[in-house]
């Protein structure tokens, strides 16, 4: 296509992939009522893997071995981002789920600072003190403790922390196609020895529709189709609006979250879930798109 039309269609795919994965979190929590957490999992990526092989076929004259422990790597903190993510959807609610998940991002500048030494800077630190206040808004209880869900959540989005930091170390200089294919293999290879070691499932539950479906949106949309639209959009847009699109993931999950399976949404929830907000716009852009440009 002309460099103009994908310009246009940029912001449109980043859209669309931030609606469908806010989606990912409603009908994942009514898999989780049939499947395991492992399974789902496994079949998810087992699914995605050979779509986004085959969608990159071209690419495999790059494929040099280096790709096989590093995308596996990566894939180990893929794998763990969705179980912890997983777990922690069976006992939170899907708004819940999806706006703490948000919180990877500004985890990863501390990380980063941790790890290599590289300071965060002050938008980085107020975008952590936003968070950490908007947690406690959503998830603290009057005693002061938090759900064994938003907990496994939370440690999802250090994962998530953590694959970033991965792929931007492991995946530099790599063809991102063959990366991520081989990253998807490791999540399936991973999931499938947690399911088949620790959890019991009648795969008979997958040609029930209630079942069916949500799992055709998961490994086709919410994997395969998501990552293709949000690779184009990121390329043909500026970080900037891209980061502010894709952040609205957590708001499309909790609008979704309140309209098809009834969460609640109190003064304290929405103060929280606007704090968080507010802190990843900052983590991630800087507020340079309130800035007038030269």
């Amino acid at each position: 296509m002309p460099e103009k039309t994908m310009k246009l269609l940029a912001k449109p795919m980043l859209f669309a992939a931030a609606f469908f994965w806010g989606a990912s979190f409603l009908l994942m929590k009514n898999a989780l009522d049939s499947i395991p957490t492992g399974y789902l999992i496994a079949i998810r990526f087992t699914a995605g893997t050979p779509m986004v092989a085959l969608i990159s076929w071209r690419h495999w004259k790059n494929f040099t071995p280096d790709y096989l422990w590093r995308g596996g790597f990566a894939g180990l903190m893929l794998f763990g981002v969705y179980w912890a993510q997983t777990v922690g959807l069976e006992t939170t609610t899907p708004s819940n789920n999806a706006f703490l998940s948000a919180v990877y991002c500004v985890i990863v500048p501390f990380l980063a600072w941790l790890l290599f030494r590289e300071r965060p800077d002050r938008y980085n630190v107020a975008a952590a003190l936003l968070c950490l206040t908007g947690v406690g808004f959503v998830s603290l209880t009057q005693e002061l403790t938090i759900s064994t869900g938003d907990l496994f959540t939370l440690l999802g989005a250090v994962f998530c922390a953590a694959n970033i930091i991965t792929v931007s170390r492991l995946g530099g200089g790599r063809d991102v196609m063959l990366f991520t294919v081989i990253q998807f293999a490791a999540v399936a290879l991973c999931a499938w020895v947690v399911a088949l070691t620790t959890e019991t499932f009648d795969f008979a539950a997958l040609g029930q529709p209630q079942v069916l479906w949500p799992m055709l949106y998961l490994c086709v949309m919410a994997t395969t189709v998501c990552m293709l639209l949000m690779n184009v959009g990121i390329v043909w847009s500026e970080p900037a609006p891209a980061a502010v699109i894709l952040s609205l993931e957590a708001v499309f999950g909790v609008i979704l979250a309140v309209i098809f399976y009834g969460d609640p949404l109190t003064p304290r929830l929405l103060t929280g879930f606007g704090l968080i907000f507010v802190g990843v716009l900052c983590s991630e852009t800087k507020f340079s798109f309130l800035r007038r440009r030269p």
